[in-house]
C-alpha cells in the first residue's frame, strides 16, 4: 500500500519536477550560439544559463540546423524559448511574444580584403597601364633610332652601326625626356635639331598622357572596389541568409542578392569567391572576420540598427520573469560580465 502511495504521489509530482526545466531553441550562430567540444557555448548561452540560474531553473538547449526551424519549434510549443541571434521586427512579435532586447547590433557588410583595400601593385600592372608603359617605351625606341638616322654622320655619339646603336639611342631619348637630353650630344644636323625640338615638345605631351592614364586607372579601381555603403552594392555579387532582417532590407532598396539557406552555406559561398559582398548582423560578422583565416574585411559603418530578445510563445508566463530576471543581471553587473567575455570593453 505504501509503495501504491509514494507512485502515486511522484506522478503527481512529476509535472512540477519537469517544469523547472527550460527548453530553449537555438541554432548556430558565432559569437552568440556555437558548439566548442561537444558543448553549447556563445554569449546568448551564457546569458541564457544566467536567466535560468537567477529564476532556479534548469535549461536544456536544442540546436535547429536553420534559423526558420528554430523558431518553428517554438511555434509549435516544443520549446519554452529561442535564442541567439533574434532580432525583434514587427512580423514577429505578430506571431511571437519577446523579452526586452538583450543586445544592440545592426547590418553590416563583408568583403574580400582586396576588394576593401584596392591593391595599387594590381591596378598599376593592369592591362591599361602596361599598355600605356609599352608604346611609351615603343615611341622612345622609335625616336632614338629616327635621331640616330639622321646624326649618325654629325654627332659623334651616333656614329655606330645599327646594332651598337639600339640601346644608345633609346637612352639619348629617354634622357631627353626626363632630363632634357645631354648638353654634350646636341643635334647636328638641321634635321636633327628639328626632330630634337619636336621630341622635346612631345615628350611634354607623353609624360602628361603616361601620369593622367595611371592617375585615371587609380581612380576608377577605387571607385569600382570600394564599398562603404549599401550604394555601392548595385552590380556586385551580394548574399545573405533566407528570410533573414537583412534579405528583407536588400529587397526593399531593390539590391538583387542571392539568399542561403544558412550562414554556414553563405559563408562557404563568399569563401569560394562566388559572392563578393556579404550582408548581415554586424557581430556576426565581426567575430567572421577575427578568427578566421579568410581574406575578409568590414566595409562602411552598421546601419539598420535593431535589437536582439528572447523569442517566447505568444502569450507565454515567462516573458514578465525573464524580463525582471535581465533586469537584475543588468543591475548586478552579470550582463556586462558576459558581454565582456564575448565582446570585450563596451
Amino acid at each position: 500500500m505504501r509503495l501504491v502511495l509514494i507512485s502515486i504521489i511522484l506522478w503527481a509530482c512529476a509535472p512540477f519536477a519537469t517544469a523547472q526545466e527550460l527548453t530553449v531553441a537555438t541554432v548556430t550562430r558565432p559569437p552568440f550560439s556555437m558548439v566548442e567540444n561537444g558543448a553549447d557555448t556563445g554569449f546568448s548561452i551564457d546569458l541564457m544559463r544566467a536567466l535560468a540560474a537567477d529564476l532556479g531553473r534548469e535549461v536544456r538547449f536544442v540546436r535547429a540546423e536553420q534559423f526558420g526551424d528554430m523558431l518553428d519549434v517554438v511555434r509549435r510549443g516544443a520549446a519554452d524559448a529561442a535564442i541567439a541571434n533574434i532580432s525583434i521586427t514587427a512580423s514577429r512579435e505578430a506571431d511571437f511574444d519577446f523579452t526586452q532586447p538583450i543586445f544592440e547590433s545592426g547590418l553590416q557588410i563583408m568583403v574580400h580584403g582586396d576588394a576593401a583595400s584596392p591593391s595599387i601593385w594590381a591596378a598599376l600592372f593592369s592591362k591599361d597601364i602596361l599598355l600605356a608603359i609599352a608604346l611609351s617605351f615603343g615611341a622612345l625606341f622609335a625616336g632614338g633610332m629616327l635621331m640616330w638616322w639622321l646624326e649618325r654622320g654629325h654627332e659623334g655619339y651616333f656614329n655606330r652601326p645599327a646594332k651598337r646603336a639600339a640601346f644608345p639611342a633609346f637612352w639619348w631619348a629617354l634622357n631627353l625626356v626626363v632630363n632634357g637630353g645631354f648638353e654634350e650630344r646636341v643635334p647636328r644636323s638641321a634635321l636633327g635639331r628639328l626632330f630634337g625640338v619636336v621630341l622635346v615638345v612631345s615628350s611634354l605631351f607623353m609624360v602628361s598622357l603616361v601620369v593622367a592614364k595611371i592617375t585615371t586607372t587609380l581612380t576608377v579601381a577605387e571607385i569600382q572596389s570600394a564599398v562603404n555603403s549599401v550604394n555601392d552594392l548595385y552590380g556586385k555579387k551580394v548574399g545573405t541568409t533566407r528570410g533573414s532582417t537583412a534579405s528583407a532590407y536588400l529587397d526593399r532598396h531593390d539590391v538583387s542578392h542571392r539568399s542561403y539557406d544558412d550562414l554556414a552555406a553563405l559563408l562557404k559561398a563568399f569563401e569560394s569567391g562566388a559572392l563578393e559582398a556579404v550582408v548581415f548582423d554586424a557581430p556576426i560578422l565581426a567575430y567572421y572576420v577575427n578568427t578566421s583565416d579568410g581574406d575578409a574585411a568590414l566595409a562602411g559603418p552598421v546601419f539598420l540598427r535593431e535589437n536582439y530578445g528572447i523569442v517566447l510563445p505568444s502569450g507565454s508566463g515567462l516573458a514578465e520573469p525573464l524580463n525582471q530576471s535581465l533586469l537584475r543581471l543588468r543591475e548586478n553587473g552579470t550582463y556586462d560580465e558576459i558581454y565582456r567575455t564575448w565582446f570585450g570593453t563596451r
